[in-house]
């Protein structure tokens, strides 16, 4: 019996929450090099993975690592407000960048502009949030931590929100827009194929 190595099960193996966010920072990264490199033509697909990736990472943060910062991290206040600041700005980023579509002329411009905030915020989050996270609440904590970012996730809106960066925003007015946003990538395969 061979060994086949599949991306999600890899992922399910991320039990403390900063790894599996660290990892995913780094699936971002790359998301962006396969779109620069994309051939003009090729782009469209993914840069849609790349859009529904931010935007379910985002929201998985917004709704379970920034409020528990809050309470447990020391300070933590503060940091979330600076992570809520840069991420609200990448939204508008990437909503302008999803309207304009691949094609446009100032795409590439743009996706540019987006990788520098969306890895500089990484950087921070990194820094400021995760390090304080990992020696300031215990692995149990961080496992629980890490559920709740998958199950926020698999119900999360796939397209940016911009506004919608608090816990008590997305939870009210997420599931709606998730709802949209789905049948909206439903349709958009469909008219595809």
């Amino acid at each position: 019996m061979t060994d086949v190595q599949h991306p999600i099960p890899e992922l399910m193996k991320e039990g403390d929450v900063v790894d599996l966010l660290v990892h995913q920072h780094a699936l971002i990264r790359d998301m962006f090099d396969e779109v620069e490199h994309a051939a003009p033509g090729e782009r469209r697909e993914p840069f849609r993975r790349l859009v529904r990736m931010l935007a379910v990472h985002e929201t998985a943060e917004e709704e379970i690592v920034h409020p528990y910062t809050r309470l447990r991290v020391d300070g933590g206040t503060g940091v979330v407000a600076d992570r809520l600041k840069e991420e609200r700005e990448a939204k508008e980023m990437l909503s302008r960048l999803d309207e304009m579509g691949p094609e446009h002329p100032g795409f590439m411009a743009e996706l540019d502009r987006l990788r520098m905030a969306v890895l500089a915020h990484a950087r921070a989050e990194e820094r400021y949030e995760f390090t304080r996270l990992r020696a300031e609440t215990t692995a149990a904590e961080r496992r629980a931590m890490a559920l709740g970012v998958r199950a926020a996730e698999a119900m999360a809106p796939t397209r940016p929100h911009p506004g919608v960066e608090t816990m008590t925003r997305n939870l009210l007015l997420g599931p709606p827009a998730a709802i949209m946003d789905r049948a909206r990538d439903l349709i958009r395969q469909a008219l595809r194929r």
